[in-house]
């Protein structure tokens, strides 16, 4: 078997993502990364998937959008977490930061082998996803945020107060009926305890 010569950087910055905190701007009770908040946001993206599928005549791929949903906040390896109300403080800054982004994303992409980036496009590049993937996605992100602002108030911590009703509000109002399901179904038995989870067997 042929020696293989070929050297990426690539996961060794991907595996960074687990120093960078989230929330940077508020006092935390728990500390929350971009890794373990990746992971959360697709597992509730998969299953918004499959909720659309099963219940709202979705034709989605789960798994495309689960695999997607991994990655997206693997630019921030190099932008850092740039808290919300920084990102939308104004139209200026937004647009700023969408192209940073695009960079990012690009530089990654960069240090790929060159067979490979094609396969890495559709999950790092925005641009090349489906709508509904980004649709997606995006609730997912949503939905993450919102559980760890009530995960916050319930530890006792007000700073998370003003997030956690904006953050309700625009779930509450979201068109996607696999969001609202998730919501019913799934996102009340978050605030249980063990002991409470326990006694719902």
């Amino acid at each position: 078997m042929q020696k293989n010569t070929l050297s990426s950087s690539f996961y060794a910055y991907l595996s960074r993502l687990r120093w960078i905190k989230r929330w940077g701007l508020k006092r935390n009770a728990h500390d929350e990364n971009v890794m373990e908040h990746s992971w959360e946001v697709a597992v509730i993206a998969h299953t918004l998937a499959l909720i659309k599928n099963r219940y709202f005549g979705g034709q989605v791929d789960a798994n495309a959008v689960a695999t997607a949903a991994l990655y997206h906040d693997v630019t921030e390896v190099i932008t850092g977490d740039l808290p919300t109300p920084i990102k939308y403080h104004s139209d200026a800054i937004s647009a700023a930061y969408k192209q940073i982004e695009k960079q990012a994303e690009i530089e990654l992409l960069n240090l790929l082998p060159t067979a490979l980036r094609a396969d890495f496009q559709v999950l790092i590049q925005q641009d090349k996803m489906s709508a509904e993937a980004i649709q997606l996605i995006k609730a997912a992100d949503k939905i993450s945020a919102y559980l760890k602002c009530q995960a916050e108030l319930k530890a006792g911590n007000r700073e998370f107060e003003t997030a956690a009703e904006q953050l309700a509000l625009k779930i509450g109002q979201s068109e996607q009926a696999e969001v609202i399901f998730f919501m019913q179904t799934f996102a009340p038995s978050c605030g249980l305890t063990l002991d409470g989870l326990m006694k719902t067997y």
